[in-house]
């Protein structure tokens, strides 16, 4: 069950990018505002996308103090911007797929910036749909196995969980699942005593994209990393083949 890790694949540079604590927060407080907005109910056992978005928060360590402000913010106790949900796709150097998933109170600015970003770094906004089809949706749980649970009982405990497949690093093990079924199968291994490092529903690629060189993997990584840095960035998604120390070098 375990093969090519496609969530190191796409998850490239982020945890370096999102290191400082701070920034992981404030976007997902924007999660959580949207979630709340959307939902309609800022009870998240009756709208299901803010449970999830708690369980992301929790995940990231989010203290329940954030979490709480923001769903109250959302929920109309303080002022809260206008923020909206908007998805660009495009193409990298070298023809490698990228879709970048944003939060924003101002639609204009962010179209325009991230048009600059690819154009700057020697890609194309495309429209949407353009490259979005090289991808499936999934849902994606890390858990801690630092302890070291055996591979095969955890399959079982995953696949028993309603999981589609499981991958391992060291200390990790990474669960795919239906996106549907993401939300059951996490509840399933939080009652099974799973400890989470993330968890969240996101785009993997079907195959991946081979660079020529290492001048390839520069411009490459210096897109996706302006991409990531930007402010109303949620999440970058790519097929690109990265060597192991641009994706594991966290």
């Amino acid at each position: 069950m375990s093969g090519h890790n496609k969530w190191s694949t796409i998850k490239n540079k982020k945890a370096k990018t999102d290191a400082a604590k701070g920034k992981i927060f404030t976007k997902i407080g924007r999660e959580i505002v949207i979630a709340v907005k959307t939902g309609g109910s800022a009870d998240p056992a009756l709208n299901s996308k803010l449970k999830d978005v708690i369980a992301k928060a929790k995940a990231a360590n989010m203290p329940n103090d954030n979490i709480q402000r923001s769903i109250k913010k959302a929920a109309g106790e303080g002022e809260s911007a206008n923020y909206k949900e908007v998805t660009y796709e495009g193409y990298a150097p070298c023809g490698v797929a990228v879709i970048v998933e944003m939060v924003t109170d101002n639609l204009n600015r962010t179209a325009s910036e991230v048009r600059h970003i690819f154009d700057k770094c020697g890609g194309s906004l495309g429209a949407s749909g353009c490259v979005s089809w090289k991808f499936e949706r999934k849902g994606v749980i890390v858990i801690d196995n630092s302890k070291g649970m055996d591979e095969d009982e955890l399959t079982m405990l995953a696949l028993d969980a309603g999981a589609d497949d499981v991958e391992y690093n060291e200390d990790s093990a990474v669960i795919y699942t239906d996106p549907n079924d993401f939300s059951q199968v996490r509840d399933n291994l939080e009652n099974a005593g799973c400890t989470f490092l993330s968890a969240e529903r996101a785009m993997l690629p079907t195959s991946t994209t081979a660079l020529p060189d290492e001048e390839s993997v520069q411009k490459v990584t210096r897109l996706l990393d302006w991409l990531e840095e930007y402010d109303d960035t949620e999440n970058v998604y790519h097929d690109a083949e990265l060597p192991e120390d641009e994706e594991e070098d966290d």
